[in-house]
C-alpha cells in the first residue's frame, strides 16, 4: 500500500507491540539480534521532514519546490512509521551479510504482520536511509544503518496490484553432473 494512501487511525499502542513481537520472529543465526527500532509518530514525523527539507537544500542547493516538498512530507502520510535499523559491523563468528538479512525479514515480516491485522504498510527506504546527517539525527550508531522505514496506517483504498514475475520462469532444477 502506498504511504500517500495511508491514513489514521495507527495501530494502538498494544498492537503496535503485537506487530513488532511479530517481526522479531525471523532467522537470526547466532541468536545476535542484528535490528532495533526507532518509532516515528505525531509531531515527530512531520519535524524530520523539515529536517529533510533543510538536508535537501544543502545537497541540492538547485532542487525544486516539487522535491522539497515531497521531502517535507516524507513522513507525514502514514500516522505511524517504524525506522528498521540493521546493526552490523564486527562479528567473528557471524558474517555481516547474514545480520543485514535478518534485518530486511525483520522489514518483510513488519510489513506482513500489519497487514494481517488489518493495516495498510509500505517498506521504503530513498535517499535519507543512506545519508549520514539523517542516520546521525536519528541516532544510529557507526555500524549501524537503516533497513526501511515501515509506513503504517489505515489503508484510504484497496492496494493496487502491481506485475508480478511468473515463478514458473524464474524455477530451475539442479541436476548432478
Amino acid at each position: 500500500m502506498p504511504a500517500k494512501q495511508l491514513g489514521e487511525p495507527a495501530p494502538d499502542e498494544a498492537t503496535q507491540l503485537r506487530l513488532l513481537a511479530a517481526a522479531v520472529r525471523v532467522p537470526d543465526h547466532g541468536k545476535r539480534v542484528p535490528f532495533r527500532f526507532i518509532r516515528l509518530q505525531g509531531d515527530a514525523r512531520h519535524a524530520l521532514g523539515e529536517r529533510l527539507v533543510a538536508r535537501t537544500q544543502v545537497r541540492d542547493p538547485e532542487a525544486g519546490e516539487s522535491a522539497i516538498e515531497k521531502d517535507r512530507k516524507r513522513f507525514s502520510h502514514a500516522p505511524l512509521v517504524f525506522v528498521v535499523v540493521a546493526k552490523l559491523g564486527p562479528d567473528e563468528k557471524i558474517p555481516e551479510s547474514e545480520r543485514a538479512s535478518c534485518a530486511a525479514c525483520v522489514c518483510f515480516a513488519l510489513l506482513q504482520a500489519a497487514q494481517a491485522l488489518g493495516f495498510g504498510a509500505q517498506w521504503l527506504t530513498g535517499w535519507p536511509a543512506y545519508d549520514p546527517e539523517i542516520t546521525a539525527l536519528l541516532g544510529l550508531g557507526e555500524h549501524e544503518h537503516v533497513a526501511g522505514f515501515l509506513h503504517v496506517g489505515t489503508p484510504k483504498l484497496d492496494a493496487p496490484e502491481r506485475d508480478r514475475p511468473d515463478p514458473r520462469e524464474l524455477l530451475t532444477d539442479w541436476t548432478p553432473a
